[in-house]
């Protein structure tokens, strides 16, 4: 299962953005928002903004842990650039680029939360399985059988 969460026109270049982007692509959440936490520029504090959006979105979806959530995906694409005029020599004017950016996160559940609802799916399955064939065939009692104990008897040692 996956959860999307986007942040658009984010007044950082993406140049600058996409250095706190890779630092947090590929780890479990908590660890992404310990490194959040510790990075001193200006892009981690909306990208952290943005992680606990998107784990709020897979809590209220699909009522998923915070520690089963890894960060899947994490692209930082050009938002709209606005543009300033500064005078430059001989009355010519010179254009500086005030570049935006647009994050996308994807999160997913760690590979091993999956591997145990694929097993919890597949045990599913069987008993349902299992619980079909048994209604359709006549069960016969069956004999208990009484188990027996044997007492131990402590031997005293002799010494010989």
């Amino acid at each position: 299962m996956e959860w999307n969460a986007t942040l658009k026109n984010l007044r950082i270049s993406p140049r600058k953005t996409r250095l706190v982007a890779d630092a947090i692509r590929g780890k479990s959440v908590r660890e992404a928002i310990s490194i959040l936490d510790t990075i001193h520029k200006k892009s981690s504090l909306p990208i952290k903004k943005l992680l606990q959006s998107a784990v709020a979105n897979a809590k209220k979806q699909d009522s998923v842990l915070e520690s089963h959530l890894k960060v899947e995906t994490i692209y930082v694409d050009a938002g709209m650039t606005l543009k300033r005029f500064r005078p430059r020599a001989f009355g010519r004017a010179y254009t500086i680029r005030k570049r935006s950016s647009q994050v996308r996160l994807t999160l997913t559940e760690l590979e091993v939360v999956k591997k145990r609802k694929l097993a919890k799916d597949n045990d599913k399955s069987v008993e349902v399985k299992d619980t079909a064939d048994t209604a359709s065939k006549t069960v016969k009692p069956t004999k208990t059988r009484k188990s027996v104990t044997k007492k131990v008897v402590k031997k005293p040692l002799s010494d010989k």
